[in-house]
């Protein structure tokens, strides 16, 4: 699972407007009860496949996107929820089927009477398939910066009619984030981020790589030669040279991977992020979503550095 591409400069721009304000709210979603309509209908939304325009407040929808999943209940939209698909894992009580996201099959999803349907990605023709039988359709694509994810939880809140409670969950992202940034000790540690046991890592050019650049961490994969395309294979010579201080993997659960894995690896076991027990183990889920739980992800970069810092 590779997360999205992406520039650098906006979140570090956010960060420093934001890093006077507190932090109260917390980004991980809860059960929540419908919210009021906090708008009118009809609403026009802009997603990835145009203009899409939502006749009356959803009551049946269908998600295909694990992350759009999480952004609906932390939202308030939970209620309306109706189905989602087999991947979508957070929260506990997202009403999780057998529908994929990843071949979405027009039949299946129709079954489920929608009234919008939130997908990724048009796959299989399922904007088209959809919109023949009147179902509106959002296309939210994978965030390529963390601006990006704060507008697709903003447009989930106008197409749900969940727009206030969607504002204040990304006013307390923001909030979050800068708390994160501005308690973090001002060290200059490098880092690796790894995606799998390939192992292809994530440059600072990449969404995930904005959330580090909230701590001021140098990307040891910057300078990997393919390192352009935002997400370079590496070689393990070339790691074991980098020596990162901290070594942060997001392929624990689906790969079984942890410090005691790297320690294994050939060339590994005399890393000093191994040695001095700075391997911070992610949430693959966390690591690979840019809904609320950003947060989370934040909140776990900035445990580890402390620790490598102090």
């Amino acid at each position: 699972m590779r997360p999205l591409r992406t520039a650098l400069a906006g979140v570090l721009l956010g960060v420093a407007l934001l890093s006077g304000c507190g932090s109260s709210d917390t980004a991980t979603p809860a059960p929540a009860a419908s919210a009021a309509p906090s708008g009118p209908f009809p609403v026009t939304v802009q997603a990835a496949n145009g203009a899409v325009t939502i006749a009356a407040r959803p009551q049946r929808i269908v998600s295909l996107s694990p992350t759009a999943t999480e952004s609906l209940f932390a939202i308030g939209a939970g209620p309306q929820v109706t189905a989602v698909d087999d991947q979508s894992n957070f929260p506990a009580e997202a009403p999780k089927t057998d529908l994929s996201g990843f071949k979405p099959n027009v039949e299946a999803i129709t079954a489920r009477n929608p009234d919008l349907v939130v997908v990724s990605n048009d796959l299989e023709g399922v904007v088209a398939g959809l919109g023949k039988l009147g179902v509106p359709v959002l296309v939210l694509t994978a965030a390529t910066k963390i601006d990006d994810a704060y507008a697709e939880i903003e447009k989930l809140g106008t197409a749900t009619g969940n727009r206030v409670k969607a504002d204040e969950v990304v006013a307390g992202m923001k909030r979050e984030l800068a708390a994160l940034a501005a308690a973090a000790p001002k060290a200059e540690l490098t880092y690796y981020h790894e995606l799998d046991v390939t192992p292809y890592a994530a440059t600072s050019t990449t969404f995930i790589g904005q959330v580090y650049a909230v701590f001021g961490l140098v990307n040891i994969a910057d300078e990997a030669p393919d390192a352009a395309g935002g997400y370079p294979k590496l070689s393990a010579e070339f790691v074991a040279k980098a020596d990162p201080d901290l070594i942060f993997l997001a392929d624990v659960k689906c790969c079984g991977q942890n410090a005691k894995a790297l320690a294994e690896r050939p060339g590994w076991g005399g890393l000093k992020a191994v040695e001095n027990g700075d391997v911070v183990e992610l949430d693959d889920d966390v690591a690979s979503r840019w809904g609320p739980r950003v947060v989370d992800l934040a909140r776990a970069i900035g445990a580890g550095v402390a620790k490598a810092a102090g």
